[in-house]
């Protein structure tokens, strides 16, 4: 099976992950996934398409926001956590605090 592809940390954007950010869902499953580090696609219990999941996770990988671990047939989903703090300080945790807060 062909893995994902996963930015490296010196080619992680600002633009591209305030774009993935930006849209609701994807805002969920970054929430989702700080609380409980690494979710498997069934776990994010989202109400949407499967094809529309597949494009949000593809989203968050490209920007450089997530990570895909695959274990047979699941896919295991956790955020970059140190590598956002190392390229952007600060940013995610923000982020999260202002979603907790509204």
């Amino acid at each position: 099976m062909k893995q994902p592809f996963h930015p490296n940390i010196n080619d992680i954007n600002l633009t591209s992950v305030l774009y993935a950010l930006s849209d609701p869902t994807r805002l969920d499953i970054v929430t989702k996934l700080a609380k409980n580090k690494e979710l498997s696609c069934n776990s994010l219990a989202l109400t949407i398409p499967k094809s529309t999941l597949s494009h949000h996770i593809k989203v968050l990988r490209e920007s450089g926001l997530t990570n895909v671990r695959i274990e047979g047939t699941q896919h295991f989903y956790s955020l970059r956590n140190a590598d956002l703090d190392v390229r952007f300080p600060g940013l995610l945790e923000s982020v999260l605090a202002a979603v907790i807060h509204s």
